[in-house]
């Protein structure tokens, strides 16, 4: 099966960025939010973000108009009936994919393959909502997927292999590289990931060093782009938070069980860049 039009559910910063890359790719996208009004104003930021690649010479003005002109920004999910392709990246929260996904299949056409782009949750319990359950896989993008190369295509035990070869070839038809893993928790990137952020957390509470230094000695003595709590502000506490909260169900192992002031700092909404304060003070910038 060829994959032409692309539905993605959801309107935050994942649903516009998967958007942007697979417009850019060729695709025509319906981009459905639960109010119209989202999502056309997901649809502007996505025109300024293509802006800012053409500024930088990146891209040209006519591929920019392009672009967008193959975005359809729309509140009714039957707009999605006729997508070759669905992927959602709605709420981080199994009840309302169940439903989201339950949804898709009793209204997409027989041939759609459904996606989730979850970072962390079972792509079998999504899959088993439907009548399909052949044609659900994960497609799990990075944040952001403008620029992060990794594209992790999960297999729940459900899923054909005509299903995961398509998402595959969708997904490097989009310019990502691609790694297949099995549908465990966490997948490779978060099951490695979180323990170490996690663990940073806990140093912080022990003592062992200042939140700066920690971040810093991460950089310089790893190489890595940003330190842990960098990191954690960027991905959000309470994204993070719930993360690890599926990991440790899953596995029950104490590196995934979240330090008390990671989950105290979620409570008291402190949540990193999107609400101006987590471990760094974002409110001047």
């Amino acid at each position: 099966m060829t994959v032409s039009k692309v539905g993605v559910v959801g309107s935050g910063i994942m649903g516009a960025g998967i958007a942007e890359v697979v417009a850019l790719a060729g695709h025509d996208v319906v981009l459905r939010s639960r109010e119209l009004a989202t999502a056309e104003g997901t649809l502007g930021s996505i025109e300024r973000s293509l802006g800012r690649r053409v500024a930088k010479g990146d891209l040209g003005e006519q591929e920019l108009k392009d672009t967008l002109g193959r975005i359809t920004a729309t509140s009714n999910l039957h707009d999605l009936a006729e997508c070759d392709l669905v992927i959602e990246s709605v709420l981080e929260e199994m009840a309302t994919k169940r439903h989201l996904f339950s949804e898709l299949d009793r209204i997409c056409k027989d041939h759609t393959l459904l996606a989730t782009n979850t970072s962390t949750l079972p792509v079998v319990e999504m899959a088993m909502e439907t009548g399909r359950p052949d044609k659900v896989c994960g497609i799990h993008f990075f944040n952001p997927a403008q620029t992060m190369q990794l594209v992790e295509i999960v297999r729940p035990i459900t899923a054909a292999d005509e299903t995961i070869s398509i998402a595959q070839e969708f997904a490097e038809g989009c310019g990502k590289k691609t790694v297949l893993v099995k549908d465990r928790a966490g997948f490779v990137v978060n099951a490695l990931l979180f323990p170490y952020l996690n663990n940073a957390v806990r140093l912080l509470e022990q003592g062992t060093a200042s939140m700066e230094d920690i971040d810093e000695a991460m950089k310089g003595g790893c190489g890595f782009p940003m330190g842990p709590f960098a990191l954690l502000d960027l991905v959000g506490l309470d994204t993070s938070l719930a993360i690890l909260d599926a990991l440790y169900e899953e596995y029950r192992d104490p590196n995934y069980a979240a330090v008390p002031r990671l989950r105290r700092m979620v409570t008291a909404e402190l949540l990193g860049r999107k609400t101006g304060r987590g471990f760094y003070d974002y409110s001047s910038s």
